[in-house]
Protein backbone atom coordinates (compact mmCIF):
# COMPACT_ATOMS: atom_id res chain seq x y z
CA UNK A 1 0.00 0.00 0.00
CA UNK A 2 2.82 2.18 0.41
CA UNK A 3 3.74 2.48 -3.47
CA UNK A 4 0.09 3.97 -3.83
CA UNK A 5 0.58 7.13 -4.71
CA UNK A 6 -1.08 10.71 -6.63
CA UNK A 7 1.63 9.35 -9.15
CA UNK A 8 0.99 5.95 -9.66
CA UNK A 9 -2.71 6.16 -9.02
CA UNK A 10 -3.31 6.66 -13.06
CA UNK A 11 -1.48 3.44 -13.73
CA UNK A 12 -3.01 1.77 -11.33
CA UNK A 13 -6.17 3.01 -12.92
CA UNK A 14 -5.44 2.10 -16.61
CA UNK A 15 -4.44 -1.34 -15.69
CA UNK A 16 -7.64 -2.45 -13.86
CA UNK A 17 -9.51 -0.62 -17.01
CA UNK A 18 -7.43 -2.68 -18.90
CA UNK A 19 -8.24 -5.90 -17.19
CA UNK A 20 -11.89 -5.56 -16.76
CA UNK A 21 -11.95 -5.24 -20.75
CA UNK A 22 -10.08 -7.76 -21.12
CA UNK A 23 -12.00 -10.19 -18.79
CA UNK A 24 -15.56 -8.96 -20.35
CA UNK A 25 -14.51 -10.00 -23.73
CA UNK A 26 -11.87 -12.62 -23.77
CA UNK A 27 -14.85 -15.11 -22.00
CA UNK A 28 -13.86 -14.71 -18.43
CA UNK A 29 -9.45 -14.81 -19.02
CA UNK A 30 -6.63 -13.31 -16.81
CA UNK A 31 -3.65 -12.29 -18.99
CA UNK A 32 -0.39 -13.73 -16.96
CA UNK A 33 2.42 -10.71 -17.13
CA UNK A 34 4.31 -11.02 -19.99
CA UNK A 35 8.30 -11.64 -19.27
CA UNK A 36 9.26 -7.78 -20.23
CA UNK A 37 13.16 -9.78 -20.16
CA UNK A 38 12.27 -11.61 -22.82
CA UNK A 39 13.81 -10.17 -26.39
CA UNK A 40 10.62 -11.61 -28.07
CA UNK A 41 8.57 -9.22 -26.17
CA UNK A 42 10.40 -6.41 -27.85
CA UNK A 43 7.94 -4.73 -29.95
CA UNK A 44 10.47 -4.14 -32.70
CA UNK A 45 11.38 -7.20 -32.84
CA UNK A 46 10.62 -10.35 -35.41
CA UNK A 47 12.59 -13.39 -35.57
CA UNK A 48 12.00 -15.43 -39.04
CA UNK A 49 14.25 -17.87 -38.26
CA UNK A 50 14.65 -20.30 -35.68
CA UNK A 51 16.93 -23.65 -34.80
CA UNK A 52 15.66 -27.10 -34.46
CA UNK A 53 13.26 -27.54 -31.50
CA UNK A 54 13.46 -30.83 -29.23
CA UNK A 55 9.46 -30.95 -29.94
CA UNK A 56 7.74 -29.00 -32.66
CA UNK A 57 3.95 -28.53 -33.43
CA UNK A 58 2.15 -27.44 -36.71
CA UNK A 59 -1.63 -26.07 -36.23
CA UNK A 60 -3.76 -25.64 -38.96
CA UNK A 61 -6.61 -23.21 -39.75
CA UNK A 62 -8.67 -22.30 -36.68
CA UNK A 63 -11.47 -20.37 -38.43
CA UNK A 64 -13.47 -19.03 -34.75
CA UNK A 65 -14.06 -22.49 -33.55
CA UNK A 66 -12.82 -22.14 -29.28
CA UNK A 67 -14.18 -25.26 -28.71
CA UNK A 68 -11.54 -27.21 -32.01
CA UNK A 69 -8.65 -25.03 -31.46
CA UNK A 70 -8.36 -26.40 -27.65
CA UNK A 71 -9.26 -29.41 -28.90
CA UNK A 72 -6.26 -29.29 -31.22
CA UNK A 73 -3.66 -27.90 -28.47
CA UNK A 74 -4.92 -30.82 -26.42
CA UNK A 75 -4.03 -33.78 -28.03
CA UNK A 76 -0.69 -32.06 -28.90
CA UNK A 77 -0.40 -32.44 -25.25
CA UNK A 78 0.50 -28.58 -25.08
CA UNK A 79 -2.87 -27.90 -22.13
CA UNK A 80 -4.61 -29.40 -19.29
CA UNK A 81 -8.32 -29.93 -18.58
CA UNK A 82 -7.97 -26.43 -17.26
CA UNK A 83 -6.76 -24.43 -20.62
CA UNK A 84 -2.96 -24.07 -18.93
CA UNK A 85 0.07 -25.08 -20.63
CA UNK A 86 1.50 -27.91 -19.92
CA UNK A 87 3.94 -28.19 -23.23
CA UNK A 88 6.83 -27.24 -21.03
CA UNK A 89 9.50 -26.45 -23.82
CA UNK A 90 7.70 -27.50 -27.06
CA UNK A 91 7.56 -25.23 -29.67
CA UNK A 92 4.11 -24.25 -31.59
CA UNK A 93 3.36 -22.66 -35.21
CA UNK A 94 -0.62 -21.71 -35.48
CA UNK A 95 -0.19 -21.08 -39.22
CA UNK A 96 -3.02 -18.67 -39.77
CA UNK A 97 -6.78 -18.25 -40.14
CA UNK A 98 -8.23 -17.42 -36.63
CA UNK A 99 -10.58 -14.97 -38.28
CA UNK A 100 -13.63 -15.34 -40.27
CA UNK A 101 -16.28 -18.74 -40.50
CA UNK A 102 -16.74 -18.88 -36.99
CA UNK A 103 -18.03 -17.20 -33.79
CA UNK A 104 -14.93 -16.79 -31.18
CA UNK A 105 -12.32 -15.13 -32.93
CA UNK A 106 -11.58 -12.71 -30.59
CA UNK A 107 -11.55 -15.99 -28.15
CA UNK A 108 -9.40 -17.39 -29.94
CA UNK A 109 -6.85 -14.47 -30.03
CA UNK A 110 -6.91 -13.92 -26.33
CA UNK A 111 -6.45 -17.91 -25.75
CA UNK A 112 -3.65 -18.10 -28.05
CA UNK A 113 -1.90 -14.54 -26.51
CA UNK A 114 -2.70 -16.45 -22.79
CA UNK A 115 -0.66 -19.85 -23.54
CA UNK A 116 2.18 -17.39 -25.36
CA UNK A 117 2.61 -16.29 -21.75
CA UNK A 118 2.42 -19.15 -20.42
CA UNK A 119 4.58 -21.00 -22.96
CA UNK A 120 7.24 -18.39 -22.42
CA UNK A 121 7.61 -19.16 -18.67
CA UNK A 122 8.60 -23.19 -19.30
CA UNK A 123 10.68 -21.98 -22.27
CA UNK A 124 8.44 -22.62 -24.65
CA UNK A 125 7.52 -20.95 -27.64
CA UNK A 126 3.95 -20.39 -29.64
CA UNK A 127 4.00 -18.59 -32.87
CA UNK A 128 1.20 -17.16 -34.65
CA UNK A 129 1.09 -16.54 -38.34
CA UNK A 130 -1.18 -14.35 -41.29
CA UNK A 131 -3.56 -16.55 -42.61
CA UNK A 132 -5.23 -14.74 -46.12
CA UNK A 133 -8.45 -14.33 -43.75
CA UNK A 134 -6.13 -11.99 -41.38
CA UNK A 135 -5.30 -9.86 -44.29
CA UNK A 136 -8.58 -9.82 -45.83
CA UNK A 137 -9.83 -8.44 -42.60
CA UNK A 138 -7.19 -5.57 -42.13
CA UNK A 139 -8.53 -4.96 -45.70
CA UNK A 140 -12.44 -4.85 -44.16
CA UNK A 141 -13.08 -7.45 -46.72
CA UNK A 142 -16.08 -9.54 -44.50
CA UNK A 143 -17.67 -12.24 -46.69
CA UNK A 144 -16.78 -14.83 -44.26
CA UNK A 145 -17.94 -12.93 -41.13
CA UNK A 146 -20.78 -14.82 -39.33
CA UNK A 147 -23.57 -12.54 -37.61
CA UNK A 148 -22.36 -14.15 -34.20
CA UNK A 149 -18.39 -13.01 -35.11
CA UNK A 150 -19.84 -9.69 -35.80
CA UNK A 151 -21.75 -9.59 -32.53
CA UNK A 152 -18.07 -10.12 -30.86
CA UNK A 153 -16.77 -7.14 -32.07
CA UNK A 154 -19.53 -4.94 -31.62
CA UNK A 155 -19.56 -6.22 -27.74
CA UNK A 156 -15.86 -5.40 -27.78
CA UNK A 157 -16.05 -2.00 -29.13
CA UNK A 158 -18.78 -1.48 -26.85
CA UNK A 159 -16.47 -2.58 -23.72
CA UNK A 160 -13.64 -0.85 -25.05
CA UNK A 161 -14.73 2.61 -25.53
CA UNK A 162 -16.62 1.98 -21.67
CA UNK A 163 -12.83 1.32 -20.73
CA UNK A 164 -11.59 4.65 -22.53
CA UNK A 165 -14.32 6.76 -21.22
CA UNK A 166 -13.65 5.69 -17.76
CA UNK A 167 -9.72 6.34 -18.25
CA UNK A 168 -10.94 10.11 -19.54
CA UNK A 169 -12.30 10.74 -15.80
CA UNK A 170 -8.54 10.31 -14.49
CA UNK A 171 -6.75 13.09 -14.51
CA UNK A 172 -2.97 12.18 -15.80
CA UNK A 173 -4.18 9.39 -18.30
CA UNK A 174 -3.48 9.65 -21.96
CA UNK A 175 -6.61 10.34 -23.89
CA UNK A 176 -7.57 7.73 -26.30
CA UNK A 177 -8.93 9.07 -29.68
CA UNK A 178 -12.29 8.15 -31.17
CA UNK A 179 -11.52 4.14 -32.82
CA UNK A 180 -14.64 5.16 -35.00
CA UNK A 181 -12.42 7.83 -36.66
CA UNK A 182 -12.49 7.99 -40.15
CA UNK A 183 -15.33 5.07 -40.98
CA UNK A 184 -18.47 6.09 -42.23
CA UNK A 185 -21.40 6.62 -40.36
CA UNK A 186 -23.32 4.19 -43.33
CA UNK A 187 -21.06 0.78 -44.91
CA UNK A 188 -22.57 -0.14 -48.19
CA UNK A 189 -24.78 -2.91 -48.90
CA UNK A 190 -24.57 -3.98 -44.88
CA UNK A 191 -28.18 -4.72 -43.21
CA UNK A 192 -29.24 -1.39 -40.97
CA UNK A 193 -29.02 -4.22 -37.57
CA UNK A 194 -25.22 -4.97 -38.24
CA UNK A 195 -24.31 -1.26 -39.13
CA UNK A 196 -22.77 -0.66 -35.58
CA UNK A 197 -21.29 -4.11 -35.57
CA UNK A 198 -19.16 -3.92 -39.19
CA UNK A 199 -18.03 -0.30 -38.11
CA UNK A 200 -16.71 -1.88 -35.14
CA UNK A 201 -14.84 -4.91 -36.79
CA UNK A 202 -13.47 -2.10 -39.16
CA UNK A 203 -12.12 -0.22 -35.99
CA UNK A 204 -10.63 -3.44 -34.71
CA UNK A 205 -8.91 -4.97 -37.38
CA UNK A 206 -8.35 -1.82 -39.91
CA UNK A 207 -4.04 -1.34 -39.84
CA UNK A 208 -3.22 0.63 -36.47
CA UNK A 209 -7.23 -0.68 -34.43
CA UNK A 210 -6.50 -1.87 -31.60
CA UNK A 211 -7.05 -5.65 -32.01
CA UNK A 212 -5.12 -5.58 -35.09
CA UNK A 213 -2.10 -3.88 -33.38
CA UNK A 214 -2.07 -6.19 -30.19
CA UNK A 215 -2.74 -9.18 -31.69
CA UNK A 216 -2.06 -9.29 -35.27
CA UNK A 217 0.67 -7.16 -35.21
CA UNK A 218 2.99 -10.27 -33.69
CA UNK A 219 2.12 -12.67 -36.46
CA UNK A 220 4.67 -13.57 -39.09
CA UNK A 221 3.88 -14.29 -42.55
CA UNK A 222 6.84 -16.19 -43.44
CA UNK A 223 8.70 -18.85 -41.09
CA UNK A 224 11.73 -21.22 -40.75
CA UNK A 225 12.35 -23.45 -37.94
CA UNK A 226 15.02 -26.27 -38.18
CA UNK A 227 14.69 -27.89 -41.51
CA UNK A 228 10.86 -26.97 -41.86
CA UNK A 229 9.39 -23.27 -43.73
CA UNK A 230 5.95 -22.50 -42.82
CA UNK A 231 3.41 -20.45 -45.02
CA UNK A 232 0.15 -20.16 -45.24
CA UNK A 233 -0.79 -20.48 -48.73
CA UNK A 234 2.67 -21.69 -50.80
CA UNK A 235 5.73 -19.70 -51.38
CA UNK A 236 7.38 -19.40 -54.86
CA UNK A 237 11.19 -18.62 -55.93
CA UNK A 238 10.24 -14.51 -56.15
CA UNK A 239 8.92 -14.90 -52.41
CA UNK A 240 12.52 -16.03 -51.77
CA UNK A 241 13.90 -13.41 -53.76
CA UNK A 242 12.55 -11.23 -52.23
CA UNK A 243 13.34 -12.01 -48.60
CA UNK A 244 11.43 -13.65 -45.78
CA UNK A 245 12.70 -11.06 -43.20
CA UNK A 246 11.70 -8.28 -45.15
CA UNK A 247 8.25 -10.07 -45.92
CA UNK A 248 7.51 -9.86 -42.17
CA UNK A 249 8.88 -6.53 -41.36
CA UNK A 250 6.70 -4.77 -43.86
CA UNK A 251 3.46 -6.77 -43.27
CA UNK A 252 4.25 -5.91 -39.34
CA UNK A 253 4.54 -2.01 -40.56
CA UNK A 254 1.29 -2.00 -41.92
CA UNK A 255 -0.68 -3.60 -39.71
CA UNK A 256 0.49 -1.36 -37.47
CA UNK A 257 -0.49 0.98 -39.48
CA UNK A 258 2.81 2.93 -40.89
CA UNK A 259 1.42 2.61 -44.35
CA UNK A 260 -2.19 4.49 -42.93
CA UNK A 261 -5.00 3.32 -42.04
CA UNK A 262 -6.11 2.40 -45.53
CA UNK A 263 -3.76 1.20 -47.22
CA UNK A 264 -3.61 -2.07 -49.14
CA UNK A 265 -1.92 -5.22 -48.30
CA UNK A 266 1.50 -5.50 -49.67
CA UNK A 267 1.12 -7.26 -53.16
CA UNK A 268 2.78 -10.75 -51.80
CA UNK A 269 -0.32 -10.67 -49.82
CA UNK A 270 -2.50 -10.15 -52.23
CA UNK A 271 -3.88 -12.94 -55.42
CA UNK A 272 -3.45 -16.20 -56.03
CA UNK A 273 0.13 -16.45 -56.61
CA UNK A 274 0.27 -14.49 -53.04
CA UNK A 275 2.27 -16.55 -50.22
CA UNK A 276 -1.21 -16.32 -48.17
CA UNK A 277 -3.41 -17.86 -51.52
CA UNK A 278 -1.19 -19.65 -53.58
CA UNK A 279 -2.57 -23.31 -54.13
CA UNK A 280 -0.02 -24.67 -55.85
CA UNK A 281 0.80 -27.55 -53.68
CA UNK A 282 -2.60 -28.41 -51.95
CA UNK A 283 -4.64 -29.75 -54.93
CA UNK A 284 -6.39 -33.05 -53.52
CA UNK A 285 -5.08 -34.27 -56.14
CA UNK A 286 -1.37 -34.95 -55.78
CA UNK A 287 -1.13 -35.48 -59.47
CA UNK A 288 -2.07 -31.81 -59.98
CA UNK A 289 0.26 -30.28 -57.48
CA UNK A 290 3.72 -28.41 -58.95
CA UNK A 291 6.08 -30.67 -57.36
CA UNK A 292 8.87 -28.95 -59.61
CA UNK A 293 8.27 -25.61 -58.84
CA UNK A 294 8.08 -26.96 -55.20
CA UNK A 295 11.41 -28.26 -55.84
CA UNK A 296 12.83 -25.04 -57.42
CA UNK A 297 11.77 -23.07 -54.28
CA UNK A 298 12.94 -25.45 -51.35
CA UNK A 299 16.42 -25.59 -53.24
CA UNK A 300 17.03 -21.65 -53.14
CA UNK A 301 16.07 -21.81 -49.07
CA UNK A 302 19.39 -23.20 -47.30
CA UNK A 303 18.54 -26.13 -45.10
CA UNK A 304 14.78 -26.28 -45.68
CA UNK A 305 13.70 -30.09 -46.87
CA UNK A 306 10.23 -29.22 -46.82
CA UNK A 307 6.77 -26.47 -46.54
CA UNK A 308 3.84 -26.94 -44.15
CA UNK A 309 1.22 -24.59 -45.00
CA UNK A 310 -3.00 -24.52 -44.19
CA UNK A 311 -5.26 -22.63 -46.43
CA UNK A 312 -6.78 -25.84 -48.45
CA UNK A 313 -8.97 -27.97 -46.59
CA UNK A 314 -7.77 -31.71 -46.18
CA UNK A 315 -10.50 -34.20 -45.98
CA UNK A 316 -8.39 -36.48 -45.46
CA UNK A 317 -6.38 -35.56 -42.81
CA UNK A 318 -3.03 -34.22 -42.63
CA UNK A 319 -0.78 -35.72 -45.49
CA UNK A 320 2.23 -34.84 -47.70
CA UNK A 321 2.74 -34.88 -51.20
CA UNK A 322 5.47 -34.37 -54.11
CA UNK A 323 7.45 -36.99 -51.57
CA UNK A 324 6.17 -35.34 -48.29
CA UNK A 325 8.47 -31.97 -49.05
CA UNK A 326 4.68 -30.39 -49.53
CA UNK A 327 2.81 -30.90 -45.62
CA UNK A 328 -0.92 -29.74 -45.83
CA UNK A 329 -2.16 -29.68 -42.39
CA UNK A 330 -5.78 -27.54 -42.78
CA UNK A 331 -8.46 -30.20 -42.24
CA UNK A 332 -11.22 -28.44 -41.79
CA UNK A 333 -11.93 -28.36 -38.31
CA UNK A 334 -13.53 -25.73 -38.01
CA UNK A 335 -17.82 -26.05 -37.51
CA UNK A 336 -17.68 -23.17 -39.96
CA UNK A 337 -16.11 -25.06 -42.60
CA UNK A 338 -16.60 -28.67 -42.52
CA UNK A 339 -16.18 -29.84 -38.70
CA UNK A 340 -13.35 -32.00 -39.28
CA UNK A 341 -11.50 -34.01 -36.35
CA UNK A 342 -8.56 -32.27 -35.31
CA UNK A 343 -5.24 -33.20 -36.32
CA UNK A 344 -1.58 -31.83 -35.45
CA UNK A 345 1.54 -32.53 -37.10
CA UNK A 346 4.42 -32.61 -34.56
CA UNK A 347 8.46 -32.57 -35.72
CA UNK A 348 10.57 -34.30 -32.99
CA UNK A 349 14.13 -33.35 -33.38
CA UNK A 350 15.47 -35.35 -36.59
CA UNK A 351 13.17 -38.45 -35.86
CA UNK A 352 10.73 -37.36 -38.59
CA UNK A 353 6.75 -36.53 -39.09
CA UNK A 354 4.00 -37.77 -37.32
CA UNK A 355 0.30 -37.29 -36.87
CA UNK A 356 -1.76 -36.49 -34.05
CA UNK A 357 -5.33 -37.60 -34.63
CA UNK A 358 -7.82 -36.73 -31.80
CA UNK A 359 -9.23 -40.29 -32.75
CA UNK A 360 -7.17 -43.12 -33.20
CA UNK A 361 -10.10 -45.15 -34.93
CA UNK A 362 -10.21 -42.28 -37.53
CA UNK A 363 -6.71 -42.02 -38.45
CA UNK A 364 -6.68 -45.72 -39.33
CA UNK A 365 -9.97 -45.29 -41.53
CA UNK A 366 -8.41 -42.74 -43.42
CA UNK A 367 -4.76 -44.27 -43.70
CA UNK A 368 -7.30 -47.05 -44.82
CA UNK A 369 -9.20 -45.40 -47.63
CA UNK A 370 -5.45 -44.11 -48.89
CA UNK A 371 -4.20 -47.53 -48.77
CA UNK A 372 -6.94 -49.04 -50.53
CA UNK A 373 -6.98 -51.43 -53.25
CA UNK A 374 -10.27 -51.42 -54.45
CA UNK A 375 -9.58 -49.62 -57.46
CA UNK A 376 -13.69 -49.52 -58.11
CA UNK A 377 -13.77 -46.47 -54.90
CA UNK A 378 -13.62 -42.60 -55.89
CA UNK A 379 -10.34 -41.41 -57.40
CA UNK A 380 -9.50 -39.50 -54.20
CA UNK A 381 -9.04 -42.78 -52.41
CA UNK A 382 -6.65 -44.30 -54.53
CA UNK A 383 -2.43 -43.47 -53.67
CA UNK A 384 -1.67 -42.78 -57.11
CA UNK A 385 -4.17 -40.19 -57.45
CA UNK A 386 -4.55 -39.11 -53.35
CA UNK A 387 -2.33 -37.19 -51.30
CA UNK A 388 -0.85 -39.63 -48.59
CA UNK A 389 -0.45 -39.29 -45.11
CA UNK A 390 2.58 -38.33 -43.49
CA UNK A 391 3.62 -41.59 -41.54
CA UNK A 392 6.68 -42.04 -38.92
CA UNK A 393 10.18 -41.57 -40.19
CA UNK A 394 12.35 -43.41 -37.61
Amino acid sequence: MNNITCENIPNLVSSFVDTLVDFSVSGGLFLPNPDSTSPHNAPDTIITRYPTPDRLIAIGDLHGDLEKSKQAFKIAGLIDDSDRWVGGSSTVVQIGDVLDRGDDEIKILYFLEKLKREAQKYGGKLITMNGNHEIMNIEADFRYVTRNGLKEFENWANWFCIGSQIKSLCVGLEKHSDIFYGIPLVCKNVPKEYQHATRARIAALRPDGPIARRFLSQNVTVLVIGDSVFVHGGLLKYHVDYGFDRINEEVRDWINGLMGKSAPAPPYCRGRNSLVWLRKYSNELAKDCDCSALEHVLSTIPGVKRMIMGHTIQEVGINGVCDDRAIRIDVGMSKGCINGLPEVLEINGNSGLRILPSNPLYQNKSKAYLDADNKEELAYMFPQYAPKQVEVKA
